[in-house]
């Protein structure tokens, strides 16, 4: 399938956040050298470029990655914290959260290419996708906002508690220090870790890890349920949260991809998916 590149919206006419689809895939790159961190306007056009892979029916897979050898992201624009009101700051990360929620409740498969450097909101960012990968070598990853007497306030409290339990992720927090891949790998943040040259070849393995989650080789539907009830349900109380796997069952049933899988089986036969 040819590649197509576009810009993702936004109030600034610089390209920070860079949207290509191939294969079924969005591939969204965040750029804004030297470390890629992010301000008001690339949040906007990481939201824009997230709502564009939900509502694309031909994307299956959404991987985020960051432009340049060196960074992932290191997180929030120390320059624009410093120079706007306390009230521009809690509405920036007001939206901010409302991103990565709508990123980690949107029900398609979400994986971070982490090619480089991946500190405080950067790593936030990452939390928020499905499944994280990593570059070996690549750089370091943690929570360091301690140390400018402020707390990782984009999910970040949050999201790794629910990553590594309370004990090990407020020592991470209030020591604010960094680790490197192999670490996050054994703590649980980290779920693979690829040997790549460059970072080209990083997100080329990655894409072709992405690859096998899109049709006709998995039903990207069920996919997408089961994000779904992992993410609805993990919030729920158990009970209800049974109820909701069970309508997010029903209506794979009906889909005409569970009919295919279901043939393939009794047929024994490699089963040919389409996300209907």
């Amino acid at each position: 399938m040819a590649t197509k590149m576009e810009t993702a919206p936004g109030t600034d006419t610089k390209t920070l956040v860079h949207y290509e689809t191939k294969d079924g895939i969005a591939i969204l790159t965040l750029d804004d050298p030297p470390a890629n961190t992010y301000t008001y306007e690339m949040f906007q056009q990481m939201d824009a470029a997230i709502l564009r892979a939900r509502m694309d029916e031909s994307v299956h897979v959404i991987v985020i990655t960051g432009a340049g050898e060196k960074f992932f992201c290191a997180g929030a624009s120390i320059n624009m914290l410093n120079s706007v009101t306390p009230t521009f700051k809690y509405y920036f990360c007001l939206h901010a959260n409302e991103t990565l929620n709508r990123l980690e409740q949107t029900p398609k498969l979400v994986i971070a290419a982490l090619n480089g450097h991946t500190v405080g909101g950067g790593m936030e960012i990452a939390m928020a996708a499905d499944l994280r990968i990593a570059r070996r070598d690549g750089g370091k990853i943690g929570l360091p906002e301690v140390n400018l007497g402020v707390l990782p306030g984009t999910g970040g409290t949050q999201r790794l508690t629910r990553l590594v339990g309370k004990a090990a992720a407020l020592e991470l927090m209030v020591t604010g220090r960094t680790f490197d891949f192999e670490e996050a790998k054994r703590l649980g943040v980290v779920n693979d870790i690829y040997e790549a040259g460059s970072r080209d070849e990083f997100l080329g393995k990655v894409l072709d890890y992405a690859k096998q989650f899109t049709p006709p080789n998995m039903a990207a539907k069920a996919i997408g349920n089961i994000k779904r009830s992992v993410q609805t349900g993990g919030e729920l109380p158990f009970q209800d949260a049974l109820a909701v796997e069970r309508e997010l069952q029903q209506l794979l049933f009906q889909s005409e991809d569970a009919k295919e899988g279901l043939a393939a089986y009794v047929e024994k036969r490699k089963a040919s998916f389409k996300a209907r």
